[in-house]
């Protein structure tokens, strides 16, 4: 994160808990002006940051911002600033942050060019859409929807994703920097991929288009089997806030 953007976030983060005496020269007190914490990283309207560890946020399902906040507030995931941004927000507060970014329908960007060869984009192709069923790793398509935009309610999508942030994802689920509600379905999936195949499929993903629209489907992820395992997240998917 640039200096600027240190100084954004810090100046930001207090309006987005509740606005100080000294934002009333800043306008209307309304949830746009005050997600621009969030915004001031992942960019316009949500669209994600330029420098490709900065997510999208538009468009993405609620339930599934909303337990990421929770997990940042948690201490299910890990990042400083974020940590530190939502530590102070009420559960129903981060409900509304995460539907006011859902409700975002924006464009998005074309894919970057693949800068690996076409046998790694092959390879990671063939796990996200077929799986590896000898090593227990089911299809990203069979959680992440067939399209891979997501699944209601709290399933995300896996396109339009910088390959840098899906690698350094996939490595925070191998290394435990990243977790989610027991059991951890992902951690469990990657712990059976090696670091090369984990590329290669974030390499691929990186390099799809995004279909237009880009809604997540309207449906739950199919239960466990013995080729998809269970999910804690599945269980939490649709609890809103007390």
């Amino acid at each position: 994160m640039t200096l600027y953007r240190v100084a954004l976030f810090c100046a930001l983060a207090g309006f987005l808990a509740g606005r100080p005496l000294w934002a009333a020269s800043l306008g209307a007190d309304t949830l746009a002006a005050r997600v621009k914490a969030c915004t001031a990283c992942h960019g316009e309207q949500g669209r994600a940051g330029p420098d490709g560890y900065y997510p999208r946020l538009a468009g993405k399902p609620a339930g599934y911002l909303y337990h990421q906040l929770l997990n940042f507030r948690d201490g299910r995931r890990h990042y400083g600033l974020m940590s530190n941004l939502v530590e102070p927000l009420t559960d129903r507060y981060l409900m509304e942050i995460a539907r006011y970014f859902a409700d975002l329908q924006v464009p998005y960007p074309p894919p970057a060019r693949p800068v690996v060869s076409d046998s790694v984009l092959a390879h990671g192709r063939r796990i996200a859409v077929q799986g590896e069923p000898q090593r227990g790793v089911p299809a990203c398509t069979h959680c992440h929807g067939e399209r891979l935009t997501g699944m209601l309610p709290a399933t995300p999508g896996l396109l339009g994703l910088p390959q840098d942030y899906l690698n350094a994802q996939l490595g925070a689920w191998r290394s435990g920097q990243r977790r989610a509600h027991a059991p951890d379905c992902m951690r469990e999936v990657v712990e059976r991929l090696a670091p090369a195949d984990l590329a290669a499929v974030a390499a691929w993903l990186a390099a799809q288009p995004v279909p237009v629209p880009a809604a997540p489907a309207a449906k739950s992820p199919p239960p466990a089997t013995a080729a998809r395992p269970a999910c804690g997240s599945d269980r939490v998917a649709t609890q809103g806030p007390p």
